[in-house]
């Protein structure tokens, strides 16, 4: 049997190709997997009412941390105030584009005694304001939106432990949408009666999502790998 070198000019440039081809599928992979983090992240706020922002403040139960999200309950209080508390707000959110909407959310005025909340995975949480996982009976305060179809669902901007320590919840650092002047209109607001869901629905629901995802970016990923396999080939053959 025998072997045959490739040096000189040839043998340096098919190195210079290889590593080319490489860098380029190292720099899809960090780009899928990228996309992916950020789209888990920012998954669900569709889900949600984004025109009407509330205040809410419960006890917490049911903690269940995981990803793309982690959920809880939150039993809300009686008697809450018109709208939110002055409380300090993550660096991101101090805009008045988006502080002027959160001071000004008033309190939940739905009639679901608890509420099914979802918020970050503990990745995001741990750089957003709360490195620690979230005790059953422990208080909390939060500004966010009720579920479009679920009434009984809410999902946070921001939300503040015991301590009073603010914990962003928005990708972007910024609200996903202007929400309505406050007061709001009558007539279609959701946070009425209807309970067509549960937590267990809402996190099917992410899961289903997330799984789709996944999916969509692994095909991106498997597309990226394959040409960069057939450009090494075409390129062995030409030389």
């Amino acid at each position: 049997m025998r072997f045959i070198t490739i040096t000189g000019p040839l043998a340096r440039a098919s190195a210079r190709q290889v590593r080319l081809a490489t860098a380029s599928l190292v720099a899809s992979t960090m780009l899928v997997l990228f996309s992916a983090g950020a789209a888990q992240a920012h998954h669900g706020f569709d889900d949600y009412d984004t025109d009407r922002l509330y205040y809410i403040a419960g006890t917490v139960s049911q903690v269940r941390e995981g990803e793309p999200h982690s959920y809880f309950t939150v039993t809300v209080e009686d008697g809450l105030p018109a709208d939110t508390p002055e409380r300090a707000l993550p660096d991101g959110l101090q805009d008045a584009a988006d502080s002027d909407p959160i001071n000004a959310a008033p309190s939940y005025s739905g009639s679901h005694d608890e509420l099914a909340v979802t918020i970050a995975p503990p990745s995001y949480t741990s750089m957003w304001g709360l490195d620690r996982e979230l005790a059953d009976g422990e208080r909390i305060e939060a500004v966010g939106y009720v579920g479009k179809s679920h009434t009984d669902e809410f999902r946070p901007v921001v939300f503040w432990v015991e301590d009073g320590q603010p914990v962003n919840q928005v990708l972007n650092e910024e609200l996903p949408a202007t929400p309505l002047p406050v007061p709001y209109p009558t007539g279609d607001a959701r946070t009425g009666d209807s309970d067509q869901g549960s937590s267990s629905a809402a996190a099917d629901s992410e899961g289903a999502s997330s799984v789709a995802v996944w999916a969509g970016l692994g095909v991106v990923l498997v597309v990226a790998a394959a040409g960069g396999v057939f450009y090494l080939r075409a390129h062995s053959r030409r030389t």
